[in-house]
């Protein structure tokens, strides 16, 4: 055989070889199922989220058997009928929740649906329905559209509840707005008070057992709207002084005030609430964090040092609009926060917010840098969607200082939040990416800044759909609801019209309370 003849035979075997191998392996490759990818969602990773449809106001918290019990307005009709209920949630932790289904059924009777209300553990029998009963005073529309208080008990922890009755326990007394009851008990005198959202009016009102009720005062705003969700309680300040807070949800937005938690500081003698100062503080600068609620701690000796809030992290303006939608739920609530009293330079008592403790636990990494010197900017190598930023942040010069956080790879889009100290405010600005202002009114939310000041501490909580921002020790907080694309992830360190330094910067990177493993083990 030539020297040709034997090289194309070579050729031949070679082609033919591969050939062979590769009718194996394709064959052996369609029959193999392709690995499905895992979808990405827009569900946070660590905000209490609706199971699906829509959810908005909270109901106070009660603690009950070692677990806080939630209630909130739910609505399983969403998007295509009307209606609320309430659906009940459980957990240990204030952090992972276990869903127990709807304790309140809308139309079941011809009082309408449950709107917001109150629940207390009756510990003494005041009602008459057995020791430790749990009792829920709801606003639902009467046949004839009228706002009217109805009771109902439950007998089973609170898993269900049962209609005391068809007839209101508090009929209209002939306003358009008479809701949201709010109910504690008064260790002073030995009675439930209920506080009533009565349009720019709160109304106080006694009983000794939570069904006839007498109106005692009222407590009259101005400038911040139709009042919704009041709330009453008293804490123990820094100084050991106790003040009684005052609060509801109110809309300031004419006059160029939040739209969020208004309270004030005073002192309640059983009767009425004679407050401070005229004008309200805010709990909340930012656009979404409504319908706010505030309970005790209920694993704590002193229920006076220290409560805990949550608020609904929506805006009505655009209450419709998310891309969660295509998921199939709307609805989202603020990190539970712990809020504590602190006396001011003038004499005054604030309120102070920080997210609660046990958020820590959800730690899967840190990054940290004990010193970052900033002139114009600086993007950091950590990256992220669901982390806690932490910085000490001074100036000299500089006129605007803060950070952007969920920013696109060609720093196209980016939300931005920091201090103007020219300006003197602080501020989160979401105009560069997804949000749910179509109109875009509500774009930039600001709080009051000491531009005298030239150092801040700044905690930044970011999440799929959310920002919420401590600042100082959480003196002024924001929350708003962003919707940046899932892969914008960038931090960028940002100083203008001179340098800044950024000190202990931590961002603690967290799992998702949805993860397999984190569910398993959680403590409902």
């Amino acid at each position: 055989m030539s020297n040709t003849a034997k090289k194309w035979g070579s050729v031949f075997l070679l082609f033919f070889s591969l050939f062979i191998l590769y009718t194996i392996f394709s064959d052996h490759t369609d029959d193999k199922e392709e690995e499905p990818k895992e979808e990405e969602s827009y569900r946070a990773d660590y905000h209490f989220t609706t199971p699906e449809h829509w959810k908005n106001d909270p109901q106070k918290p009660i603690y009950l058997d070692g677990k806080y019990h939630y209630y909130y307005l739910y609505n399983g009709d969403y998007p295509d009928g009307n209606g609320t209920e309430w659906r009940h949630a459980t957990s240990k932790d204030l952090l992972h929740w276990k869903d127990k289904g709807i304790a309140i059924p809308k139309y079941t009777n011809e009082n309408g649906d449950p709107w917001s209300g109150s629940v207390v553990v009756d510990h003494n029998n005041t009602a008459g329905f057995g020791k430790d009963a749990v009792i829920a005073i709801v606003t639902q529309p009467s046949s004839d559209g009228q706002q009217e208080q109805y009771l109902w008990y439950s007998t089973d922890k609170g898993q269900t509840f049962s209609s005391y009755s068809d007839e209101p326990i508090m009929s209209n007394p002939g306003v358009d707005d008479f809701r949201d009851p709010k109910i504690i008990w008064d260790e002073n005198s030995n009675k439930w008070v209920m506080l009533m959202a009565e349009g720019t009016k709160i109304g106080f009102y006694e009983s000794e057992n939570l069904k006839d009720w007498e109106y005692t005062s009222e407590f009259q705003t101005e400038g911040i709207g139709l009042l919704e969700c009041p709330d009453l309680y008293m804490m123990r300040a820094d100084d050991g002084s106790l003040k009684w807070i005052l609060g509801a949800s109110a809309n300031g937005k004419s006059t160029g005030k939040p739209n969020t938690y208004a309270y004030w500081t005073g002192e309640y003698n059983g009767k009425e609430f004679i407050a401070d100062e005229e004008e309200p503080q805010w709990l909340d600068y930012g656009f979404d964090w409504y319908g706010g609620v505030t309970f005790p701690d209920g694993e704590a000796e002193d229920k006076l040092s220290k409560r805990y809030a949550i608020a609904w992290m929506n805006n009505w303006d655009y209450a419709d609009n998310t891309p969660t939608m295509d998921e199939g739920f709307n609805g989202v609530d603020s990190i539970v926060r712990t809020i504590e009293l602190q006396k001011q330079e003038n004499d005054s008592y604030s309120l102070l917010s920080q997210p609660v403790d046990t958020l820590n636990e959800l730690t899967k990494s840190e990054d940290f840098y004990e010193k970052i010197e900033v002139d114009s900017k600086k993007t950091l190598e950590a990256q992220g969607t669901s982390y806690q930023f932490e910085a000490d942040i001074s100036w000299e010069e500089a006129k605007n200082i803060g950070i952007r956080v969920r920013e696109s790879e060609d720093q196209s889009r980016s939300l931005v939040t920091g201090i103007t100290s020219e300006g003197g405010y602080s501020y989160v600005n979401r105009e560069e990416t997804g949000q749910p202002d179509d109109n875009g009114e509500w774009i930039e939310s600001r709080a009051p800044f000491d531009s005298s000041q030239k150092k801040v501490h700044l905690k930044v909580l970011v999440d799929k759909t959310s920002i919420e921002v401590f600042i100082n020790d959480g003196r002024v907080t924001h929350t708003n609801r962003v919707f940046p694309p899932l892969e914008d992830e960038g931090i960028t360190l940002f100083s203008e019209g001179g340098s800044a330094v950024f000190e202990n910067v931590k961002i603690k990177h967290y799992r998702s309370i949805h993860d397999e493993k984190t569910t398993e083990e959680a403590p409902f």
